[in-house]
Formats: C-alpha cells, sequence, structure tokens
C-alpha cells in the first residue's frame, strides 16, 4: 500500500516541489563540474615566446619593450641601441658596449685607441665618449658597478691570448668556439666582474635549462652568425616540465616553442624561462648579474621521462638533449 500524502508530505509533486529539485539538481552538477575543473591540470596558456628585437633598423621593432621588462626586473641597469654610428657621446653612467656590426679603429676620449670588430667588447667609464673610423652597431649595457680597472678598455675575444677557448655550458663538445669575455669567476677566465658576464659561443646543440628565479640571471642571446637550421627552443613551464606526471598529451604539443634565429636577433631570456640553442648560431651570451655558480638547471631528464610516459613518437615528440638527459644536470 502506498503511503499517504499526510504521512509523506513531500512526496506531493507539486509545481513548486519539482522547481525546488531541479533547482537543487543543477546546483549539484554545478559543484561536481566546479570541483572536476579543480582537480584536472589547467590548460597550458602562458605564452613561451621570448622579447626579440631584430637590430636592422636604428629604432628596431620589439626594442621597447624588451627594454622596459630588462630595466623593470632588474634596477639599475639600462640598455641602449646605437644603430650605424661613428660615435657614442659621453655620460655619468659605467657602460659596457657590445660591437655588433663594423670594424675599424676606435678611439676613446680617455686616449685609448684599438683595432675592433664584430665580437668585442667596449668598455666605457663616466664621462668617456668614443669615436670610430666606420660605422658599427652597438649594444649598450649600462650598469651599476665602477668597472674595473684591471679589464682592458677593449675586450676582443678573438685577438686577446688571454682569451681561449674554455668548452663547457651551451657548448661542451671538445673543439667548441666558447671564449669568456667577462666572467663571475677567475678560474674560468681572466676579466672578473660581476655586473654583467658575457661569452661568445657558437652552439650547436645545448642542454635544455633555465635559471632561477631567486639567486639566478637573465640572459641575452645577442646573434652573430648561424646556420640555416639554427633554432632556440623556449618555455615558461618549468612547474610543468619538473612535474611530469601532471603533463598530458594535449600540453605535450604546447609545453617547448621553437623560434628560427637569424643575424641581428637580440633575445631577452628572463630568470625562469627554459631555453636550448641548437642548429648552428654563433651568439654573444650575456647575462645579468653573471653566470651565478649552482644557476643552471637542466630539465632535459625530465622531458625525457614525458616523452616515455605518453608513449610520443615523431611528428609529437617532446625535443630533448638526449647526452644531458641522463640524469639532472646542475650547472
Amino acid at each position: 500500500m502506498w503511503p499517504s500524502k499526510k504521512l509523506y508530505p513531500e512526496t506531493t509533486f507539486t509545481p513548486n516541489l519539482i522547481k525546488r529539485r531541479f533547482t537543487i539538481l543543477f546546483f549539484v552538477a554545478l559543484l561536481i563540474g566546479c570541483a572536476r575543473k579543480v582537480l584536472e591540470a589547467p590548460p597550458l596558456s602562458i605564452s613561451n615566446s621570448p622579447l626579440t628585437a631584430q637590430l636592422n633598423s636604428k629604432k628596431p621593432a620589439g626594442f621597447p619593450a624588451l627594454r622596459k621588462a630588462f630595466t623593470d626586473r632588474n634596477p639599475g641597469y639600462d640598455l641602449a641601441f646605437e644603430h650605424r654610428v661613428q660615435s657614442v657621446d659621453e655620460s655619468d653612467f659605467n657602460r659596457v658596449a657590445f660591437v655588433q656590426t663594423g670594424g675599424g679603429t676606435i678611439t676613446l676620449s680617455s686616449g685609448q685607441q684599438s683595432k675592433f670588430s664584430i665580437g668585442d667588447i667596449v668598455m666605457i667609464n663616466p664621462g668617456v665618449s668614443i669615436q670610430m673610423d666606420s660605422l658599427a652597431s652597438l649594444v649598450i649595457f649600462t650598469v651599476p658597478e665602477d668597472l674595473p680597472q684591471e679589464i682592458p678598455v677593449m675586450v676582443r675575444p678573438d685577438w686577446d691570448m688571454n682569451i681561449t677557448d674554455t668548452p663547457g655550458g651551451c657548448a661542451t663538445e671538445t673543439n667548441a668556439y666558447r671564449r669568456i669575455l667577462l666572467t663571475w669567476m677567475d678560474k674560468v677566465g681572466p676579466y672578473l666582474f660581476h655586473s654583467i658576464n658575457a661569452h661568445r659561443v657558437r652552439i650547436m646543440d645545448s642542454f635544455t635549462h633555465y635559471h632561477p628565479k631567486k639567486g639566478g640571471f637573465d640572459e641575452f642571446y645577442l646573434v652573430q652568425m648561424v646556420l640555416p637550421e639554427a633554432r632556440l627552443i623556449t618555455s615558461n613551464h618549468v612547474e610543468k616540465i619538473e612535474n611530469p606526471v601532471s603533463v598530458t598529451k594535449e600540453d605535450a604539443g604546447d609545453i617547448l616553442e621553437t623560434h628560427h634565429l637569424q643575424v641581428g636577433d637580440l633575445i631577452y631570456l628572463p630568470r625562469g624561462m627554459v631555453h636550448r640553442g641548437i642548429g648552428g648560431v654563433l651568439a654573444q651570451v650575456i647575462t645579468v648579474p653573471g653566470f651565478v655558480p649552482g644557476s643552471e638547471i637542466g630539465v632535459d631528464h625530465h622531458l625525457k621521462t614525458i616523452n616515455e610516459r605518453l608513449k610520443l613518437d615523431s611528428p609529437t615528440v617532446v625535443p630533448y638533449n638526449r647526452i644531458a638527459a641522463s640524469s639532472a644536470v646542475i650547472k
């Protein structure tokens, strides 16, 4: 016998009761959906592209945004570009100028004179101007520390007998061209300076790594020669990469980004951005403040795990340096 409506009034299917139950079911479904979204890994939406300026004109596109991002992150520093000039005026600041194009003879108002060519550095003290006998393009960093007097005014990696090939970092092959112009540690180079470091290097297949946001350094690639297959691979998904079990097949296709390189590229790689150079690029690699030991954190072993776990194969494979993937690498 069915229960009476008096004993169980809630079983009376009035229009209000139906509406009330529908509302409850709707909110239950909504809560379940929200819970599922919280449990699921968020989609990859952060851009993997570094800020880049192509230094082929007096006012290169992308340079203002790149400069602002750099100076916002690094108080006391500044960045300028001089396109095809024969002189640079004096200033009140310490400056380090990288020769990107041109060659000939340079004369400083402080009295020094030298030959110069692509790949050289000019150390410009406050109150000093420079004059060149031919047109040249210069990338100029303002730095907060005084320039060490032990460092010559002209640092010339291809002409200074104190600067020799030092394999390591992004160029570990035995015949590597890697010449350290300004260094953090005097055991790897003669010219010690902590405000800014630089090495001119030919990169064929570097390990994939990043510099930590805390205690690391920002890095620039100033591209001076390229082979046809020169590429830069980048990512802003360090946390995802270092937690391979969180990566789905959908994520794998977007976790790294590949960029073609060309002569004149100035590429800004802030702390925390994963990067790897491949295919043959000659670049002046510039860091602020400098190559702090232990701040190159390799991730190739994580990328290898992602491929193996998801059984990825060409063309969906996530690229990594196979030699560096055998174990965790920290330099």
